[in-house]
């Protein structure tokens, strides 16, 4: 018997989009990356190399890929969906969508929830030390932050039914109507001044990109041989390239496509028309290399590494922060110099702290894999009936969902600094702290649990 990649490999089915797997891997591999090689830690905090040096800033054109895994994302909960659908007994729609949700939000949270009861107990310990200072005390702040990824996706997760159903009835139209809203939100913002409007735009951008995944599914993103199926890419990357340099030149947009320090306008937080246009043309782009891509991972040892790295994405996501701040912590300790950020020594030094970064999470990976296993699936039978106590009860599940979504953005704000302190941040003007963020997240996975499970035929 091989390796269990290898016999996972192996298994792969014909008709398996393998570009796709790819493509989520490489995202969240770049933005490992970039936020390793960003990070400008002195000892007295952390800041942000494209703060110091803006004449990079242009390399966020390149390295802001998360509207590419938000794109995959629509692509699999299509399928995923689609496919629950198929072998739903009839009129049971209710608890598809409570099944759905279940074996997403398991490979999402599971590995989620153990990064955060591990800080979480490690904060409490080192503050009820008197720790919490310093590196440490940044450390405690900054290692939540990526999980408002986590919760943007959660997100998209639970919309995703009733926008699937606008895709199939409307297909491009649903993704204008996404966007124009998007545009709509920015107008309100920008030119009229309306406060609050802005975070509309959480939904509106990234759901637009997610509606890209449904296009995908269907083929309408181009799809067979030629240079037909090049065509609608094509125009999807150059026109979303030149609709976002135009918005930054004229318009109030900023160049980076990450949030920066001090500016005013951010990108990001909130998602603003030229991050859309920005993701429609990375979307163009990663569809224009679909064909010698698929070429590559014909190719067994390259499917191997992907499906190895695949296994465990999620994992070294959640890490690669501890990671990061833990070499840097490990050379204040040692008085290993830390130069000037952006200096000739501090560029001479990035290979060997990228090294040790990529070592450290490798370990952790190693620590805490187990927990991005997929669970048993949660596939109703044909003849599978809900329980008479509310099992598969839809509007139980998208409850949950939300307490998750709610829950984890929530962390990501507040971060485990000044937990005996009872620190807050504030999510849609209510003030949060990390303990009730995660309480949150814990009673709303437990709830899509219950709506999700199905037995068999009685």
């Amino acid at each position: 018997m091989g390796s269990p990649v290898r016999v996972l490999a192996e298994a792969t089915p014909a008709t398996r989009d393998r570009y796709v797997d790819l493509l989520c891997v490489a995202s969240l591999a770049a933005v490992v990356l970039g936020h390793w090689l960003m990070a400008a830690v002195t000892p007295d905090g952390v800041g942000n190399l494209l703060a110091v040096v803006p004449a990079l800033q242009p390399l966020t054109w390149l390295l802001q890929v998360m509207p590419v895994f938000f794109f995959v994302g629509g692509f699999a909960h299509a399928l995923s969906y689609r496919s629950l659908l198929r072998k739903r007994p009839e009129g049971s729609t209710d608890s598809v969508y409570a099944a759905f949700l279940r074996a997403r939000l398991q490979r999402l949270l599971r590995p989620t929830m153990v990064f955060v009861l591990v800080w979480g107990v490690a904060a409490l310990l080192i503050q009820l030390l008197g720790g919490g200072g310093g590196l440490t005390g940044v450390t405690l702040r900054l290692v939540t932050q990526p999980l408002w990824f986590i919760g943007i996706y959660l997100a998209m997760v639970a919309f995703t039914p009733p926008l699937l159903r606008l895709h199939e009835r409307y297909g491009w139209g649903a993704f204008a109507g996404l966007a124009g809203a998007a545009a709509a939100v920015d107008v309100l913002r920008f030119a009229a001044g309306v406060p609050y409007v802005e975070f509309l735009n959480f939904a509106f951008v990234w759901l637009a990109v997610h509606q890209l995944g449904f296009l995908r599914a269907d083929g309408r993103l181009g799809v067979g041989p030629g240079l037909s199926a090049l065509r609608r890419p094509a125009l999807l990357a150059g026109g979303g390239l030149v609709a976002a340099v135009a918005l930054v030149a004229f318009g109030p947009y900023p160049l980076s496509m990450v949030g920066m320090p001090g500016e005013k306008v951010s990108n990001m937080a909130p998602p603003t028309l030229a991050l859309l246009c920005h993701g429609l043309w990375l979307v163009g782009a990663v569809e224009l290399l679909r064909a010698p891509a698929a070429r590559l991972l014909a190719r067994p040892r390259a499917w191997r590494t992907v499906v190895a790295a695949n296994g465990v994405a999620m994992t070294a996501f959640l890490w690669h922060l501890t990671a990061m701040l833990g070499v840097y912590g490990a050379m204040l300790a040692l008085d290993v110099p830390l130069p000037e950020p952006a200096t000739a020594a501090w560029w001479a030094q990035t290979p060997l702290r990228l090294a040790f970064a990529a070592a450290l999470t490798a370990v952790l990976v190693a620590a805490f894999r187990t927990f991005e296993r997929p669970a048993a699936p949660a596939t109703p039978p044909a003849t599978a009936t809900a329980t008479a106590s509310g099992t598969g009860s839809a509007p139980l599940a998208a409850l949950g969902a939300t307490l998750c979504l709610l829950g984890v953005l929530g962390l990501s704000m507040v971060g485990f600094a000044g937990l005996l302190e009872g620190r807050t941040a504030l999510l849609i003007a209510v003030p949060v702290s990390a303990p009730a963020a995660v309480a949150a997240t814990l009673c709303g996975w437990l709830l899509v649990e219950r709506a999700g499970r199905t037995r068999g035929a009685r």
